[in-house]
């Protein structure tokens, strides 16, 4: 398992989803360009998408107090920019169909990890500033998906039991990624987001998430969207989500952003609660 053969296997994935497809070349005019009616037919045109966006929306995380029956309905409430997320999630995750169990999940447990990262995400900043939230909170829902190439390499190659056990042992996701195959998987996000030419912005605030360098060539706000992914990412990640210990550490990022510690916990600990109330 080699950096070069996970960029070769990038290059080598087909497209997304006819109905992703489509959805994608209507974003590139600019996310508040979109001819909702549009997006809608589009999304009920793939029946799996429109019920698995369904599915996805009235989940207990969301919050939402009465059941969400229509795609238009989903749409209204939950925007573009998030609806624009659930899209890529599900077409990725068909994409990138991968044994999970390697970073300790089973498919479906992974896939709540990437809602409750999302969710957190927007019910935390909705109360700093609501356009961002809509924003990075369609980021923080796939950016995970670099562990998913990771998975399916490792589970092709011979590193498999070593890969287990290091990762079990091992303290930061991040550094253990990075002694095996030189990069992260959220910079392995990144090329799969500029393989789909998915939002531009994204892949440059992945690459920037574990590389100061390319941190200090952000712009102001840029930066904060990196810092708002990483205080996500500590308090809900593979090995960890939202214990008090995660929560505290994040709450302390949050803190240092010059945000309200309080709020942040308030929020995280309100969304453990309903993601309990479903297990």
């Amino acid at each position: 398992m080699t950096f070069e053969k996970i960029i070769s296997d990038i290059d080598s994935l087909p497209p997304l989803s006819d109905a992703a497809y489509i959805v994608q070349s209507m974003y590139l005019s600019g996310i508040d360009n979109i001819n909702i009616l549009r997006l809608v037919k589009v999304i009920e045109s793939d029946a799996m998408l429109a019920a698995n966006i369904l599915k996805m929306i009235n989940a207990p995380y969301y919050g939402f107090q009465k059941k969400i029956a229509s795609v238009s309905q989903a749409v209204a409430l939950f925007g573009t920019k998030r609806i624009y997320g659930l899209i890529m999630h599900y077409a990725m995750q068909e994409s990138l169909k991968a044994d999970t169990s390697i970073y300790g999940f089973e498919e479906s447990q992974f896939n709540d990890l990437c809602h409750l990262q999302s969710a957190l995400l927007m019910q935390w900043y909705s109360h700093i500033e609501v356009r961002d939230a809509q924003f990075i909170s369609s980021l923080a829902l796939i950016m995970e998906s670099g562990k998913l190439v990771v998975a399916k390499e490792v589970v092709a190659s011979d590193y498999c039991g070593e890969f287990r056990k290091g990762y079990n042992e091992c303290e930061s996701i991040e550094e253990y990624e990075k002694s095996l195959i030189g990069v992260t998987s959220y910079e392995i996000s990144a090329l799969l987001f500029k393989h789909w030419n998915l939002e531009p912005l994204y892949s440059t605030i992945l690459e920037a998430l574990d590389n100061e360098e390319k941190y200090n060539l952000l712009d102001v706000k840029e930066q904060n969207y990196v810092n708002e992914i990483d205080v996500i990412r500590t308090a809900i990640n593979a090995k960890d989500i939202l214990s008090n210990i995660s929560i505290e550490k994040a709450a302390h990022k949050v803190m240092g952003m010059g945000y309200s510690d309080q709020l942040f916990k308030d929020v995280a600990y309100r969304v453990r609660e309903n993601y309990l109330d479903t297990l």
